[in-house]
């Protein structure tokens, strides 16, 4: 579709073509399909590329970023190459794409380079076909493309020899700099300092939430983590993500770096940039985005310096201009297999392939975590991470990137699709189109979990979706978030969930975890259970108590949840392991790494959820589980296997109600999506008890399960409607 190839000569010698095409593509080649016609004798005597065309009405592929090469990296280590030390040396098989790109065709004047003329040499490689810089639109070296500047705090270019020797030098110092990278800034410092790292935090206004390290290569990764055959796959990948792998005790890092969490998110460098610093400094370096809180990346020059101002103490700047902004992706892996956690730098914006044909669509996703997609025919693109929509600089970034994606994929939607909550941004945006005219289609939020996990692997029969996440509008009007829904293309049925609960304050409730343990506690156990637990009878005060039980019992501000990310936050507080959190699933991250304490340890399965059924639909009781853990903390069982158990129960649970699922429908696969399931333990347990008991188990494999996900959901449910 993307790729035109005329090829003149002998039959045999025609289909000898066609077939090396496929078995010795160029590395970053990905061939869909080839299709091959006869056409007129051209009576061609050269090989030449022409002018890129775009047809009318179809998309053309973009390319992420892609992690420095092996043959760049050695030109860039070798102090006799033209290339030595030069942070923007990249080839076709490497460098920036994506985030340079202004529109279609990917030719240098559609760049970001387009202001940068190649020198003599660089040209000369640029127009040899046998060079592996042939029609490497970035192509760039010392003479003729972008420099690096070094400036202080004030902005005032700071002279000096060797810009990365010297930024270097202020690193090891304890500075902390700003660092202009493929699709933004990022802000680092020595992660071997604690007096830094915990400067950053303040600066940044990040009390714990974890940073990413980068290390300069996988030998030192693997000083600092275990590494599974899966997590160095991921390391040494085109895409060069973030993974989060298990923490070694030997490690150097500072604790502060992830506070009371047993995995660090370790990278490679994956610039030329990041290889001389990294080789300069040669101790861990935080890499963390450039902004303060939950503010996109800074991209321009000017904008880094106006928001970091106050973080940063030094800033490392190019003349490079980033055209989209593009975080670092995040990954991990569960029983050998990759999963993505934040889908960005390296991954997007490669779309997904759909099993049916779409109509142009847009849909704008979810609030938090928030990503878009545009689908058309059979493929489906979905946007880098956006995040939370809850400043305008985040919305200006939506609506600045749908804008982008419009014009580079030339897709101009007939149908917007949104999540159900009417207060999101991405709602409200969704509905000013529809006003001008598109269809709108409002889709349920976990609906929208399981199509899209139903999407990414190509299946179209009817399956037991498991949706476990925080929060999401239901159909009734109630916070849904423990949902099991019999979903096929189209629709959806909800069959089973978790209880409702009162959640006191809404969201300071999801702010303050003890409030919600207070409130389940006292629904289910009554208030003289909530006495026998120490934890929230004496370390809540007395006042703050009665207030909260006052908006249980009238109703006040304290809506009604069956949101499995709430009960986690319930035993998070009620076990004694999180009582408020600074950052989304701080409770539930810190209760599963109490249970990997418990590692190796069989769980004697003494936790129980109770299930009975009401106007045909399953509810899951949870004063059980609740009751056995109030006993177990009052008798001062340890938080390790509490946890653990907790885990357990709640993966033979999934499994007790799927089998009467199935044994009602005679469905017999399962698809796993929500924020939840990026718990490994859970995902692990959840995934094994279900194949234990003969289900096939779906799980996304390209997108990741919290709501990152939701918008290609929607998109083929929207389309599947229309």
């Amino acid at each position: 579709e993307n790729v035109q190839i005329e090829v003149e000569g002998s039959t045999s010698h025609a289909t000898e073509f066609v077939e090396r095409l496929q078995i010795e593509a160029p590395e970053l080649a990905l061939i869909q399909s080839v299709e091959t016609e006869h056409i007129p004798i051209q009576y061609s005597m050269r090989f030449e590329i022409r002018e890129s065309l775009i047809a009318p009405g179809r998309s053309q592929m973009v390319s992420p970023d892609v992690a420095t090469c092996r043959d760049c990296l050695a030109e860039v280590m070798d102090a006799n190459d033209r290339r030595h030390r030069y942070p923007f040396t990249n080839c076709t098989n490497c460098g920036p794409r994506f985030t340079i790109i202004r529109d279609m065709p990917y030719d240098r004047p559609n760049t970001t380079m387009a202001a940068f003329t190649m020198c003599n040499a660089c040209r000369t490689e640029y127009e040899d076909p046998q060079n592996r810089r042939f029609h490497a639109q970035p192509n760039a070296c010392p003479t003729c493309g972008p420099w690096l500047e070094l400036h202080d705090a004030a902005g005032q270019t700071i002279v000096c020899a060797d810009t990365l020797s010297h930024t270097a030098n202020l690193l090891a110092a304890g500075h902390i700099v700003a660092l202009k990278g493929l699709g933004g800034f990022l802000l680092a410092c020595d992660a071997t300092s604690q007096k830094a790292v915990q400067r950053l935090r303040e600066r940044k206004r990040r009390p714990s939430k974890p940073f990413a390290v980068m290390v300069r290569d996988i030998e030192t990764a693997r000083l600092h983590c275990d590494l599974s055959p899966t997590e160095e796959s991921l390391l040494h990948s085109p895409a060069a993500p973030i993974v989060l792998a298990k923490w070694k005790e030997q490690s150097n890092v500072a604790e502060q770096v992830a506070p009371g969490l047993r995995h660090l998110g370790i990278m490679l460098p994956y610039t030329p940039l990041h290889h001389v610093l990294l080789g300069d400094i040669r101790v861990p370096l935080v890499m963390t985005s450039g902004n303060l809180s939950e503010e996109p990346i800074a991209a321009d020059n000017d904008e880094a310096f106006l928001r970091l101002r106050g973080i940063a103490d030094y800033f490392l700047v190019h003349n490079r201009p980033i055209h989209s902004r593009y975080d670092d992706s995040v990954t991990m892996a569960v029983d050998g297999a990759p999963h993505i956690l934040r889908r960005a730098r390296g991954y997007a914006p490669h779309p997904v392939k759909l099993a049916f044909d779409s109509p142009p669509i847009l849909a704008t996703g979810p609030g938090m975590k928030n990503t878009f997609c545009f689908s058309h025919k059979r493929l489906a693109f979905i946007s880098q991470h956006i995040g939370d929509l809850d400043s305008a600089e985040t919305l200006n970034h939506f609506e600045e990137t749908i804008d982008l994606y419009r014009k580079l994929f030339r897709i101009e939607p007939r149908v917007v699709a949104h999540d159900l909550h009417p207060d999101y941004p991405s709602t409200a945006h969704a509905r000013e189109l529809a006003t001008a005219g598109l269809e709108s289609c409002a889709v349920q939020h976990h609906h929208a979990h399981i199509a899209a996990c139903m999407a990414e692997n190509g299946f179209r029969e009817p399956v037991i979706g498991i949706a476990f996440d925080g929060s999401g509008l239901g159909t009734d009007g109630k916070i849904w978030g423990g949902e099991f829904l019999l979903t096929e293309p189209g629709k959806s049925t909800r069959v089973a969930h978790l209880e409702y609960l009162p959640l006191p304050g809404g969201d300071a409730a999801v702010l303050r975890p003890y409030r919600t343990a207070i409130s389940y506690v006292a629904t289910l156990l009554g208030q003289d259970a909530l006495r026998r637990s120490e934890v929230l009878h004496c370390s809540v005060a007395e006042q703050e108590r009665d207030t909260i039980l006052k908006q249980i019992d009238s109703g006040l501000n304290t809506p009604l949840t069956s949101s499995v990310g709430r009960l986690f936050d319930a035993v998070a507080a009620l076990a004694g392991v999180r009582s408020m959190i600074d950052y989304d699933g701080q409770a539930a991250i810190e209760l599963e790494m109490a249970a990997h304490a418990a590692d190796g340890v069989t769980p004697p399965n003494r936790y129980e959820f109770a299930t009975d059924c009401v106007e045909e639909t399953y509810l899951v009781r949870v004063a059980p589980v609740l009751a056995a853990i109030l006993d177990d903390t009052a008798n001062g069982f340890p938080i390790a296997r509490i946890a653990r158990e907790f885990h357990s129960a709640l993966a033979r649970m999934s499994r007790d109600v799927c089998c009467r699922l199935s044994h009602d429908t005679g469905i017999s696969t399962v698809a796993l999506s929500g924020g939840v399931f990026q718990n490994r333990i859970l995902l692990s347990d959840i995934t094994q008890k279900l194949k234990g008991a003969g289900f096939r188990v779906l799980h996304h494999t390209v997108l990741p399960t919290n709501d990152a996900c939701v918008s290609l959901g929607q998109a083929t449910t929207a389309a599947h409607r229309s």
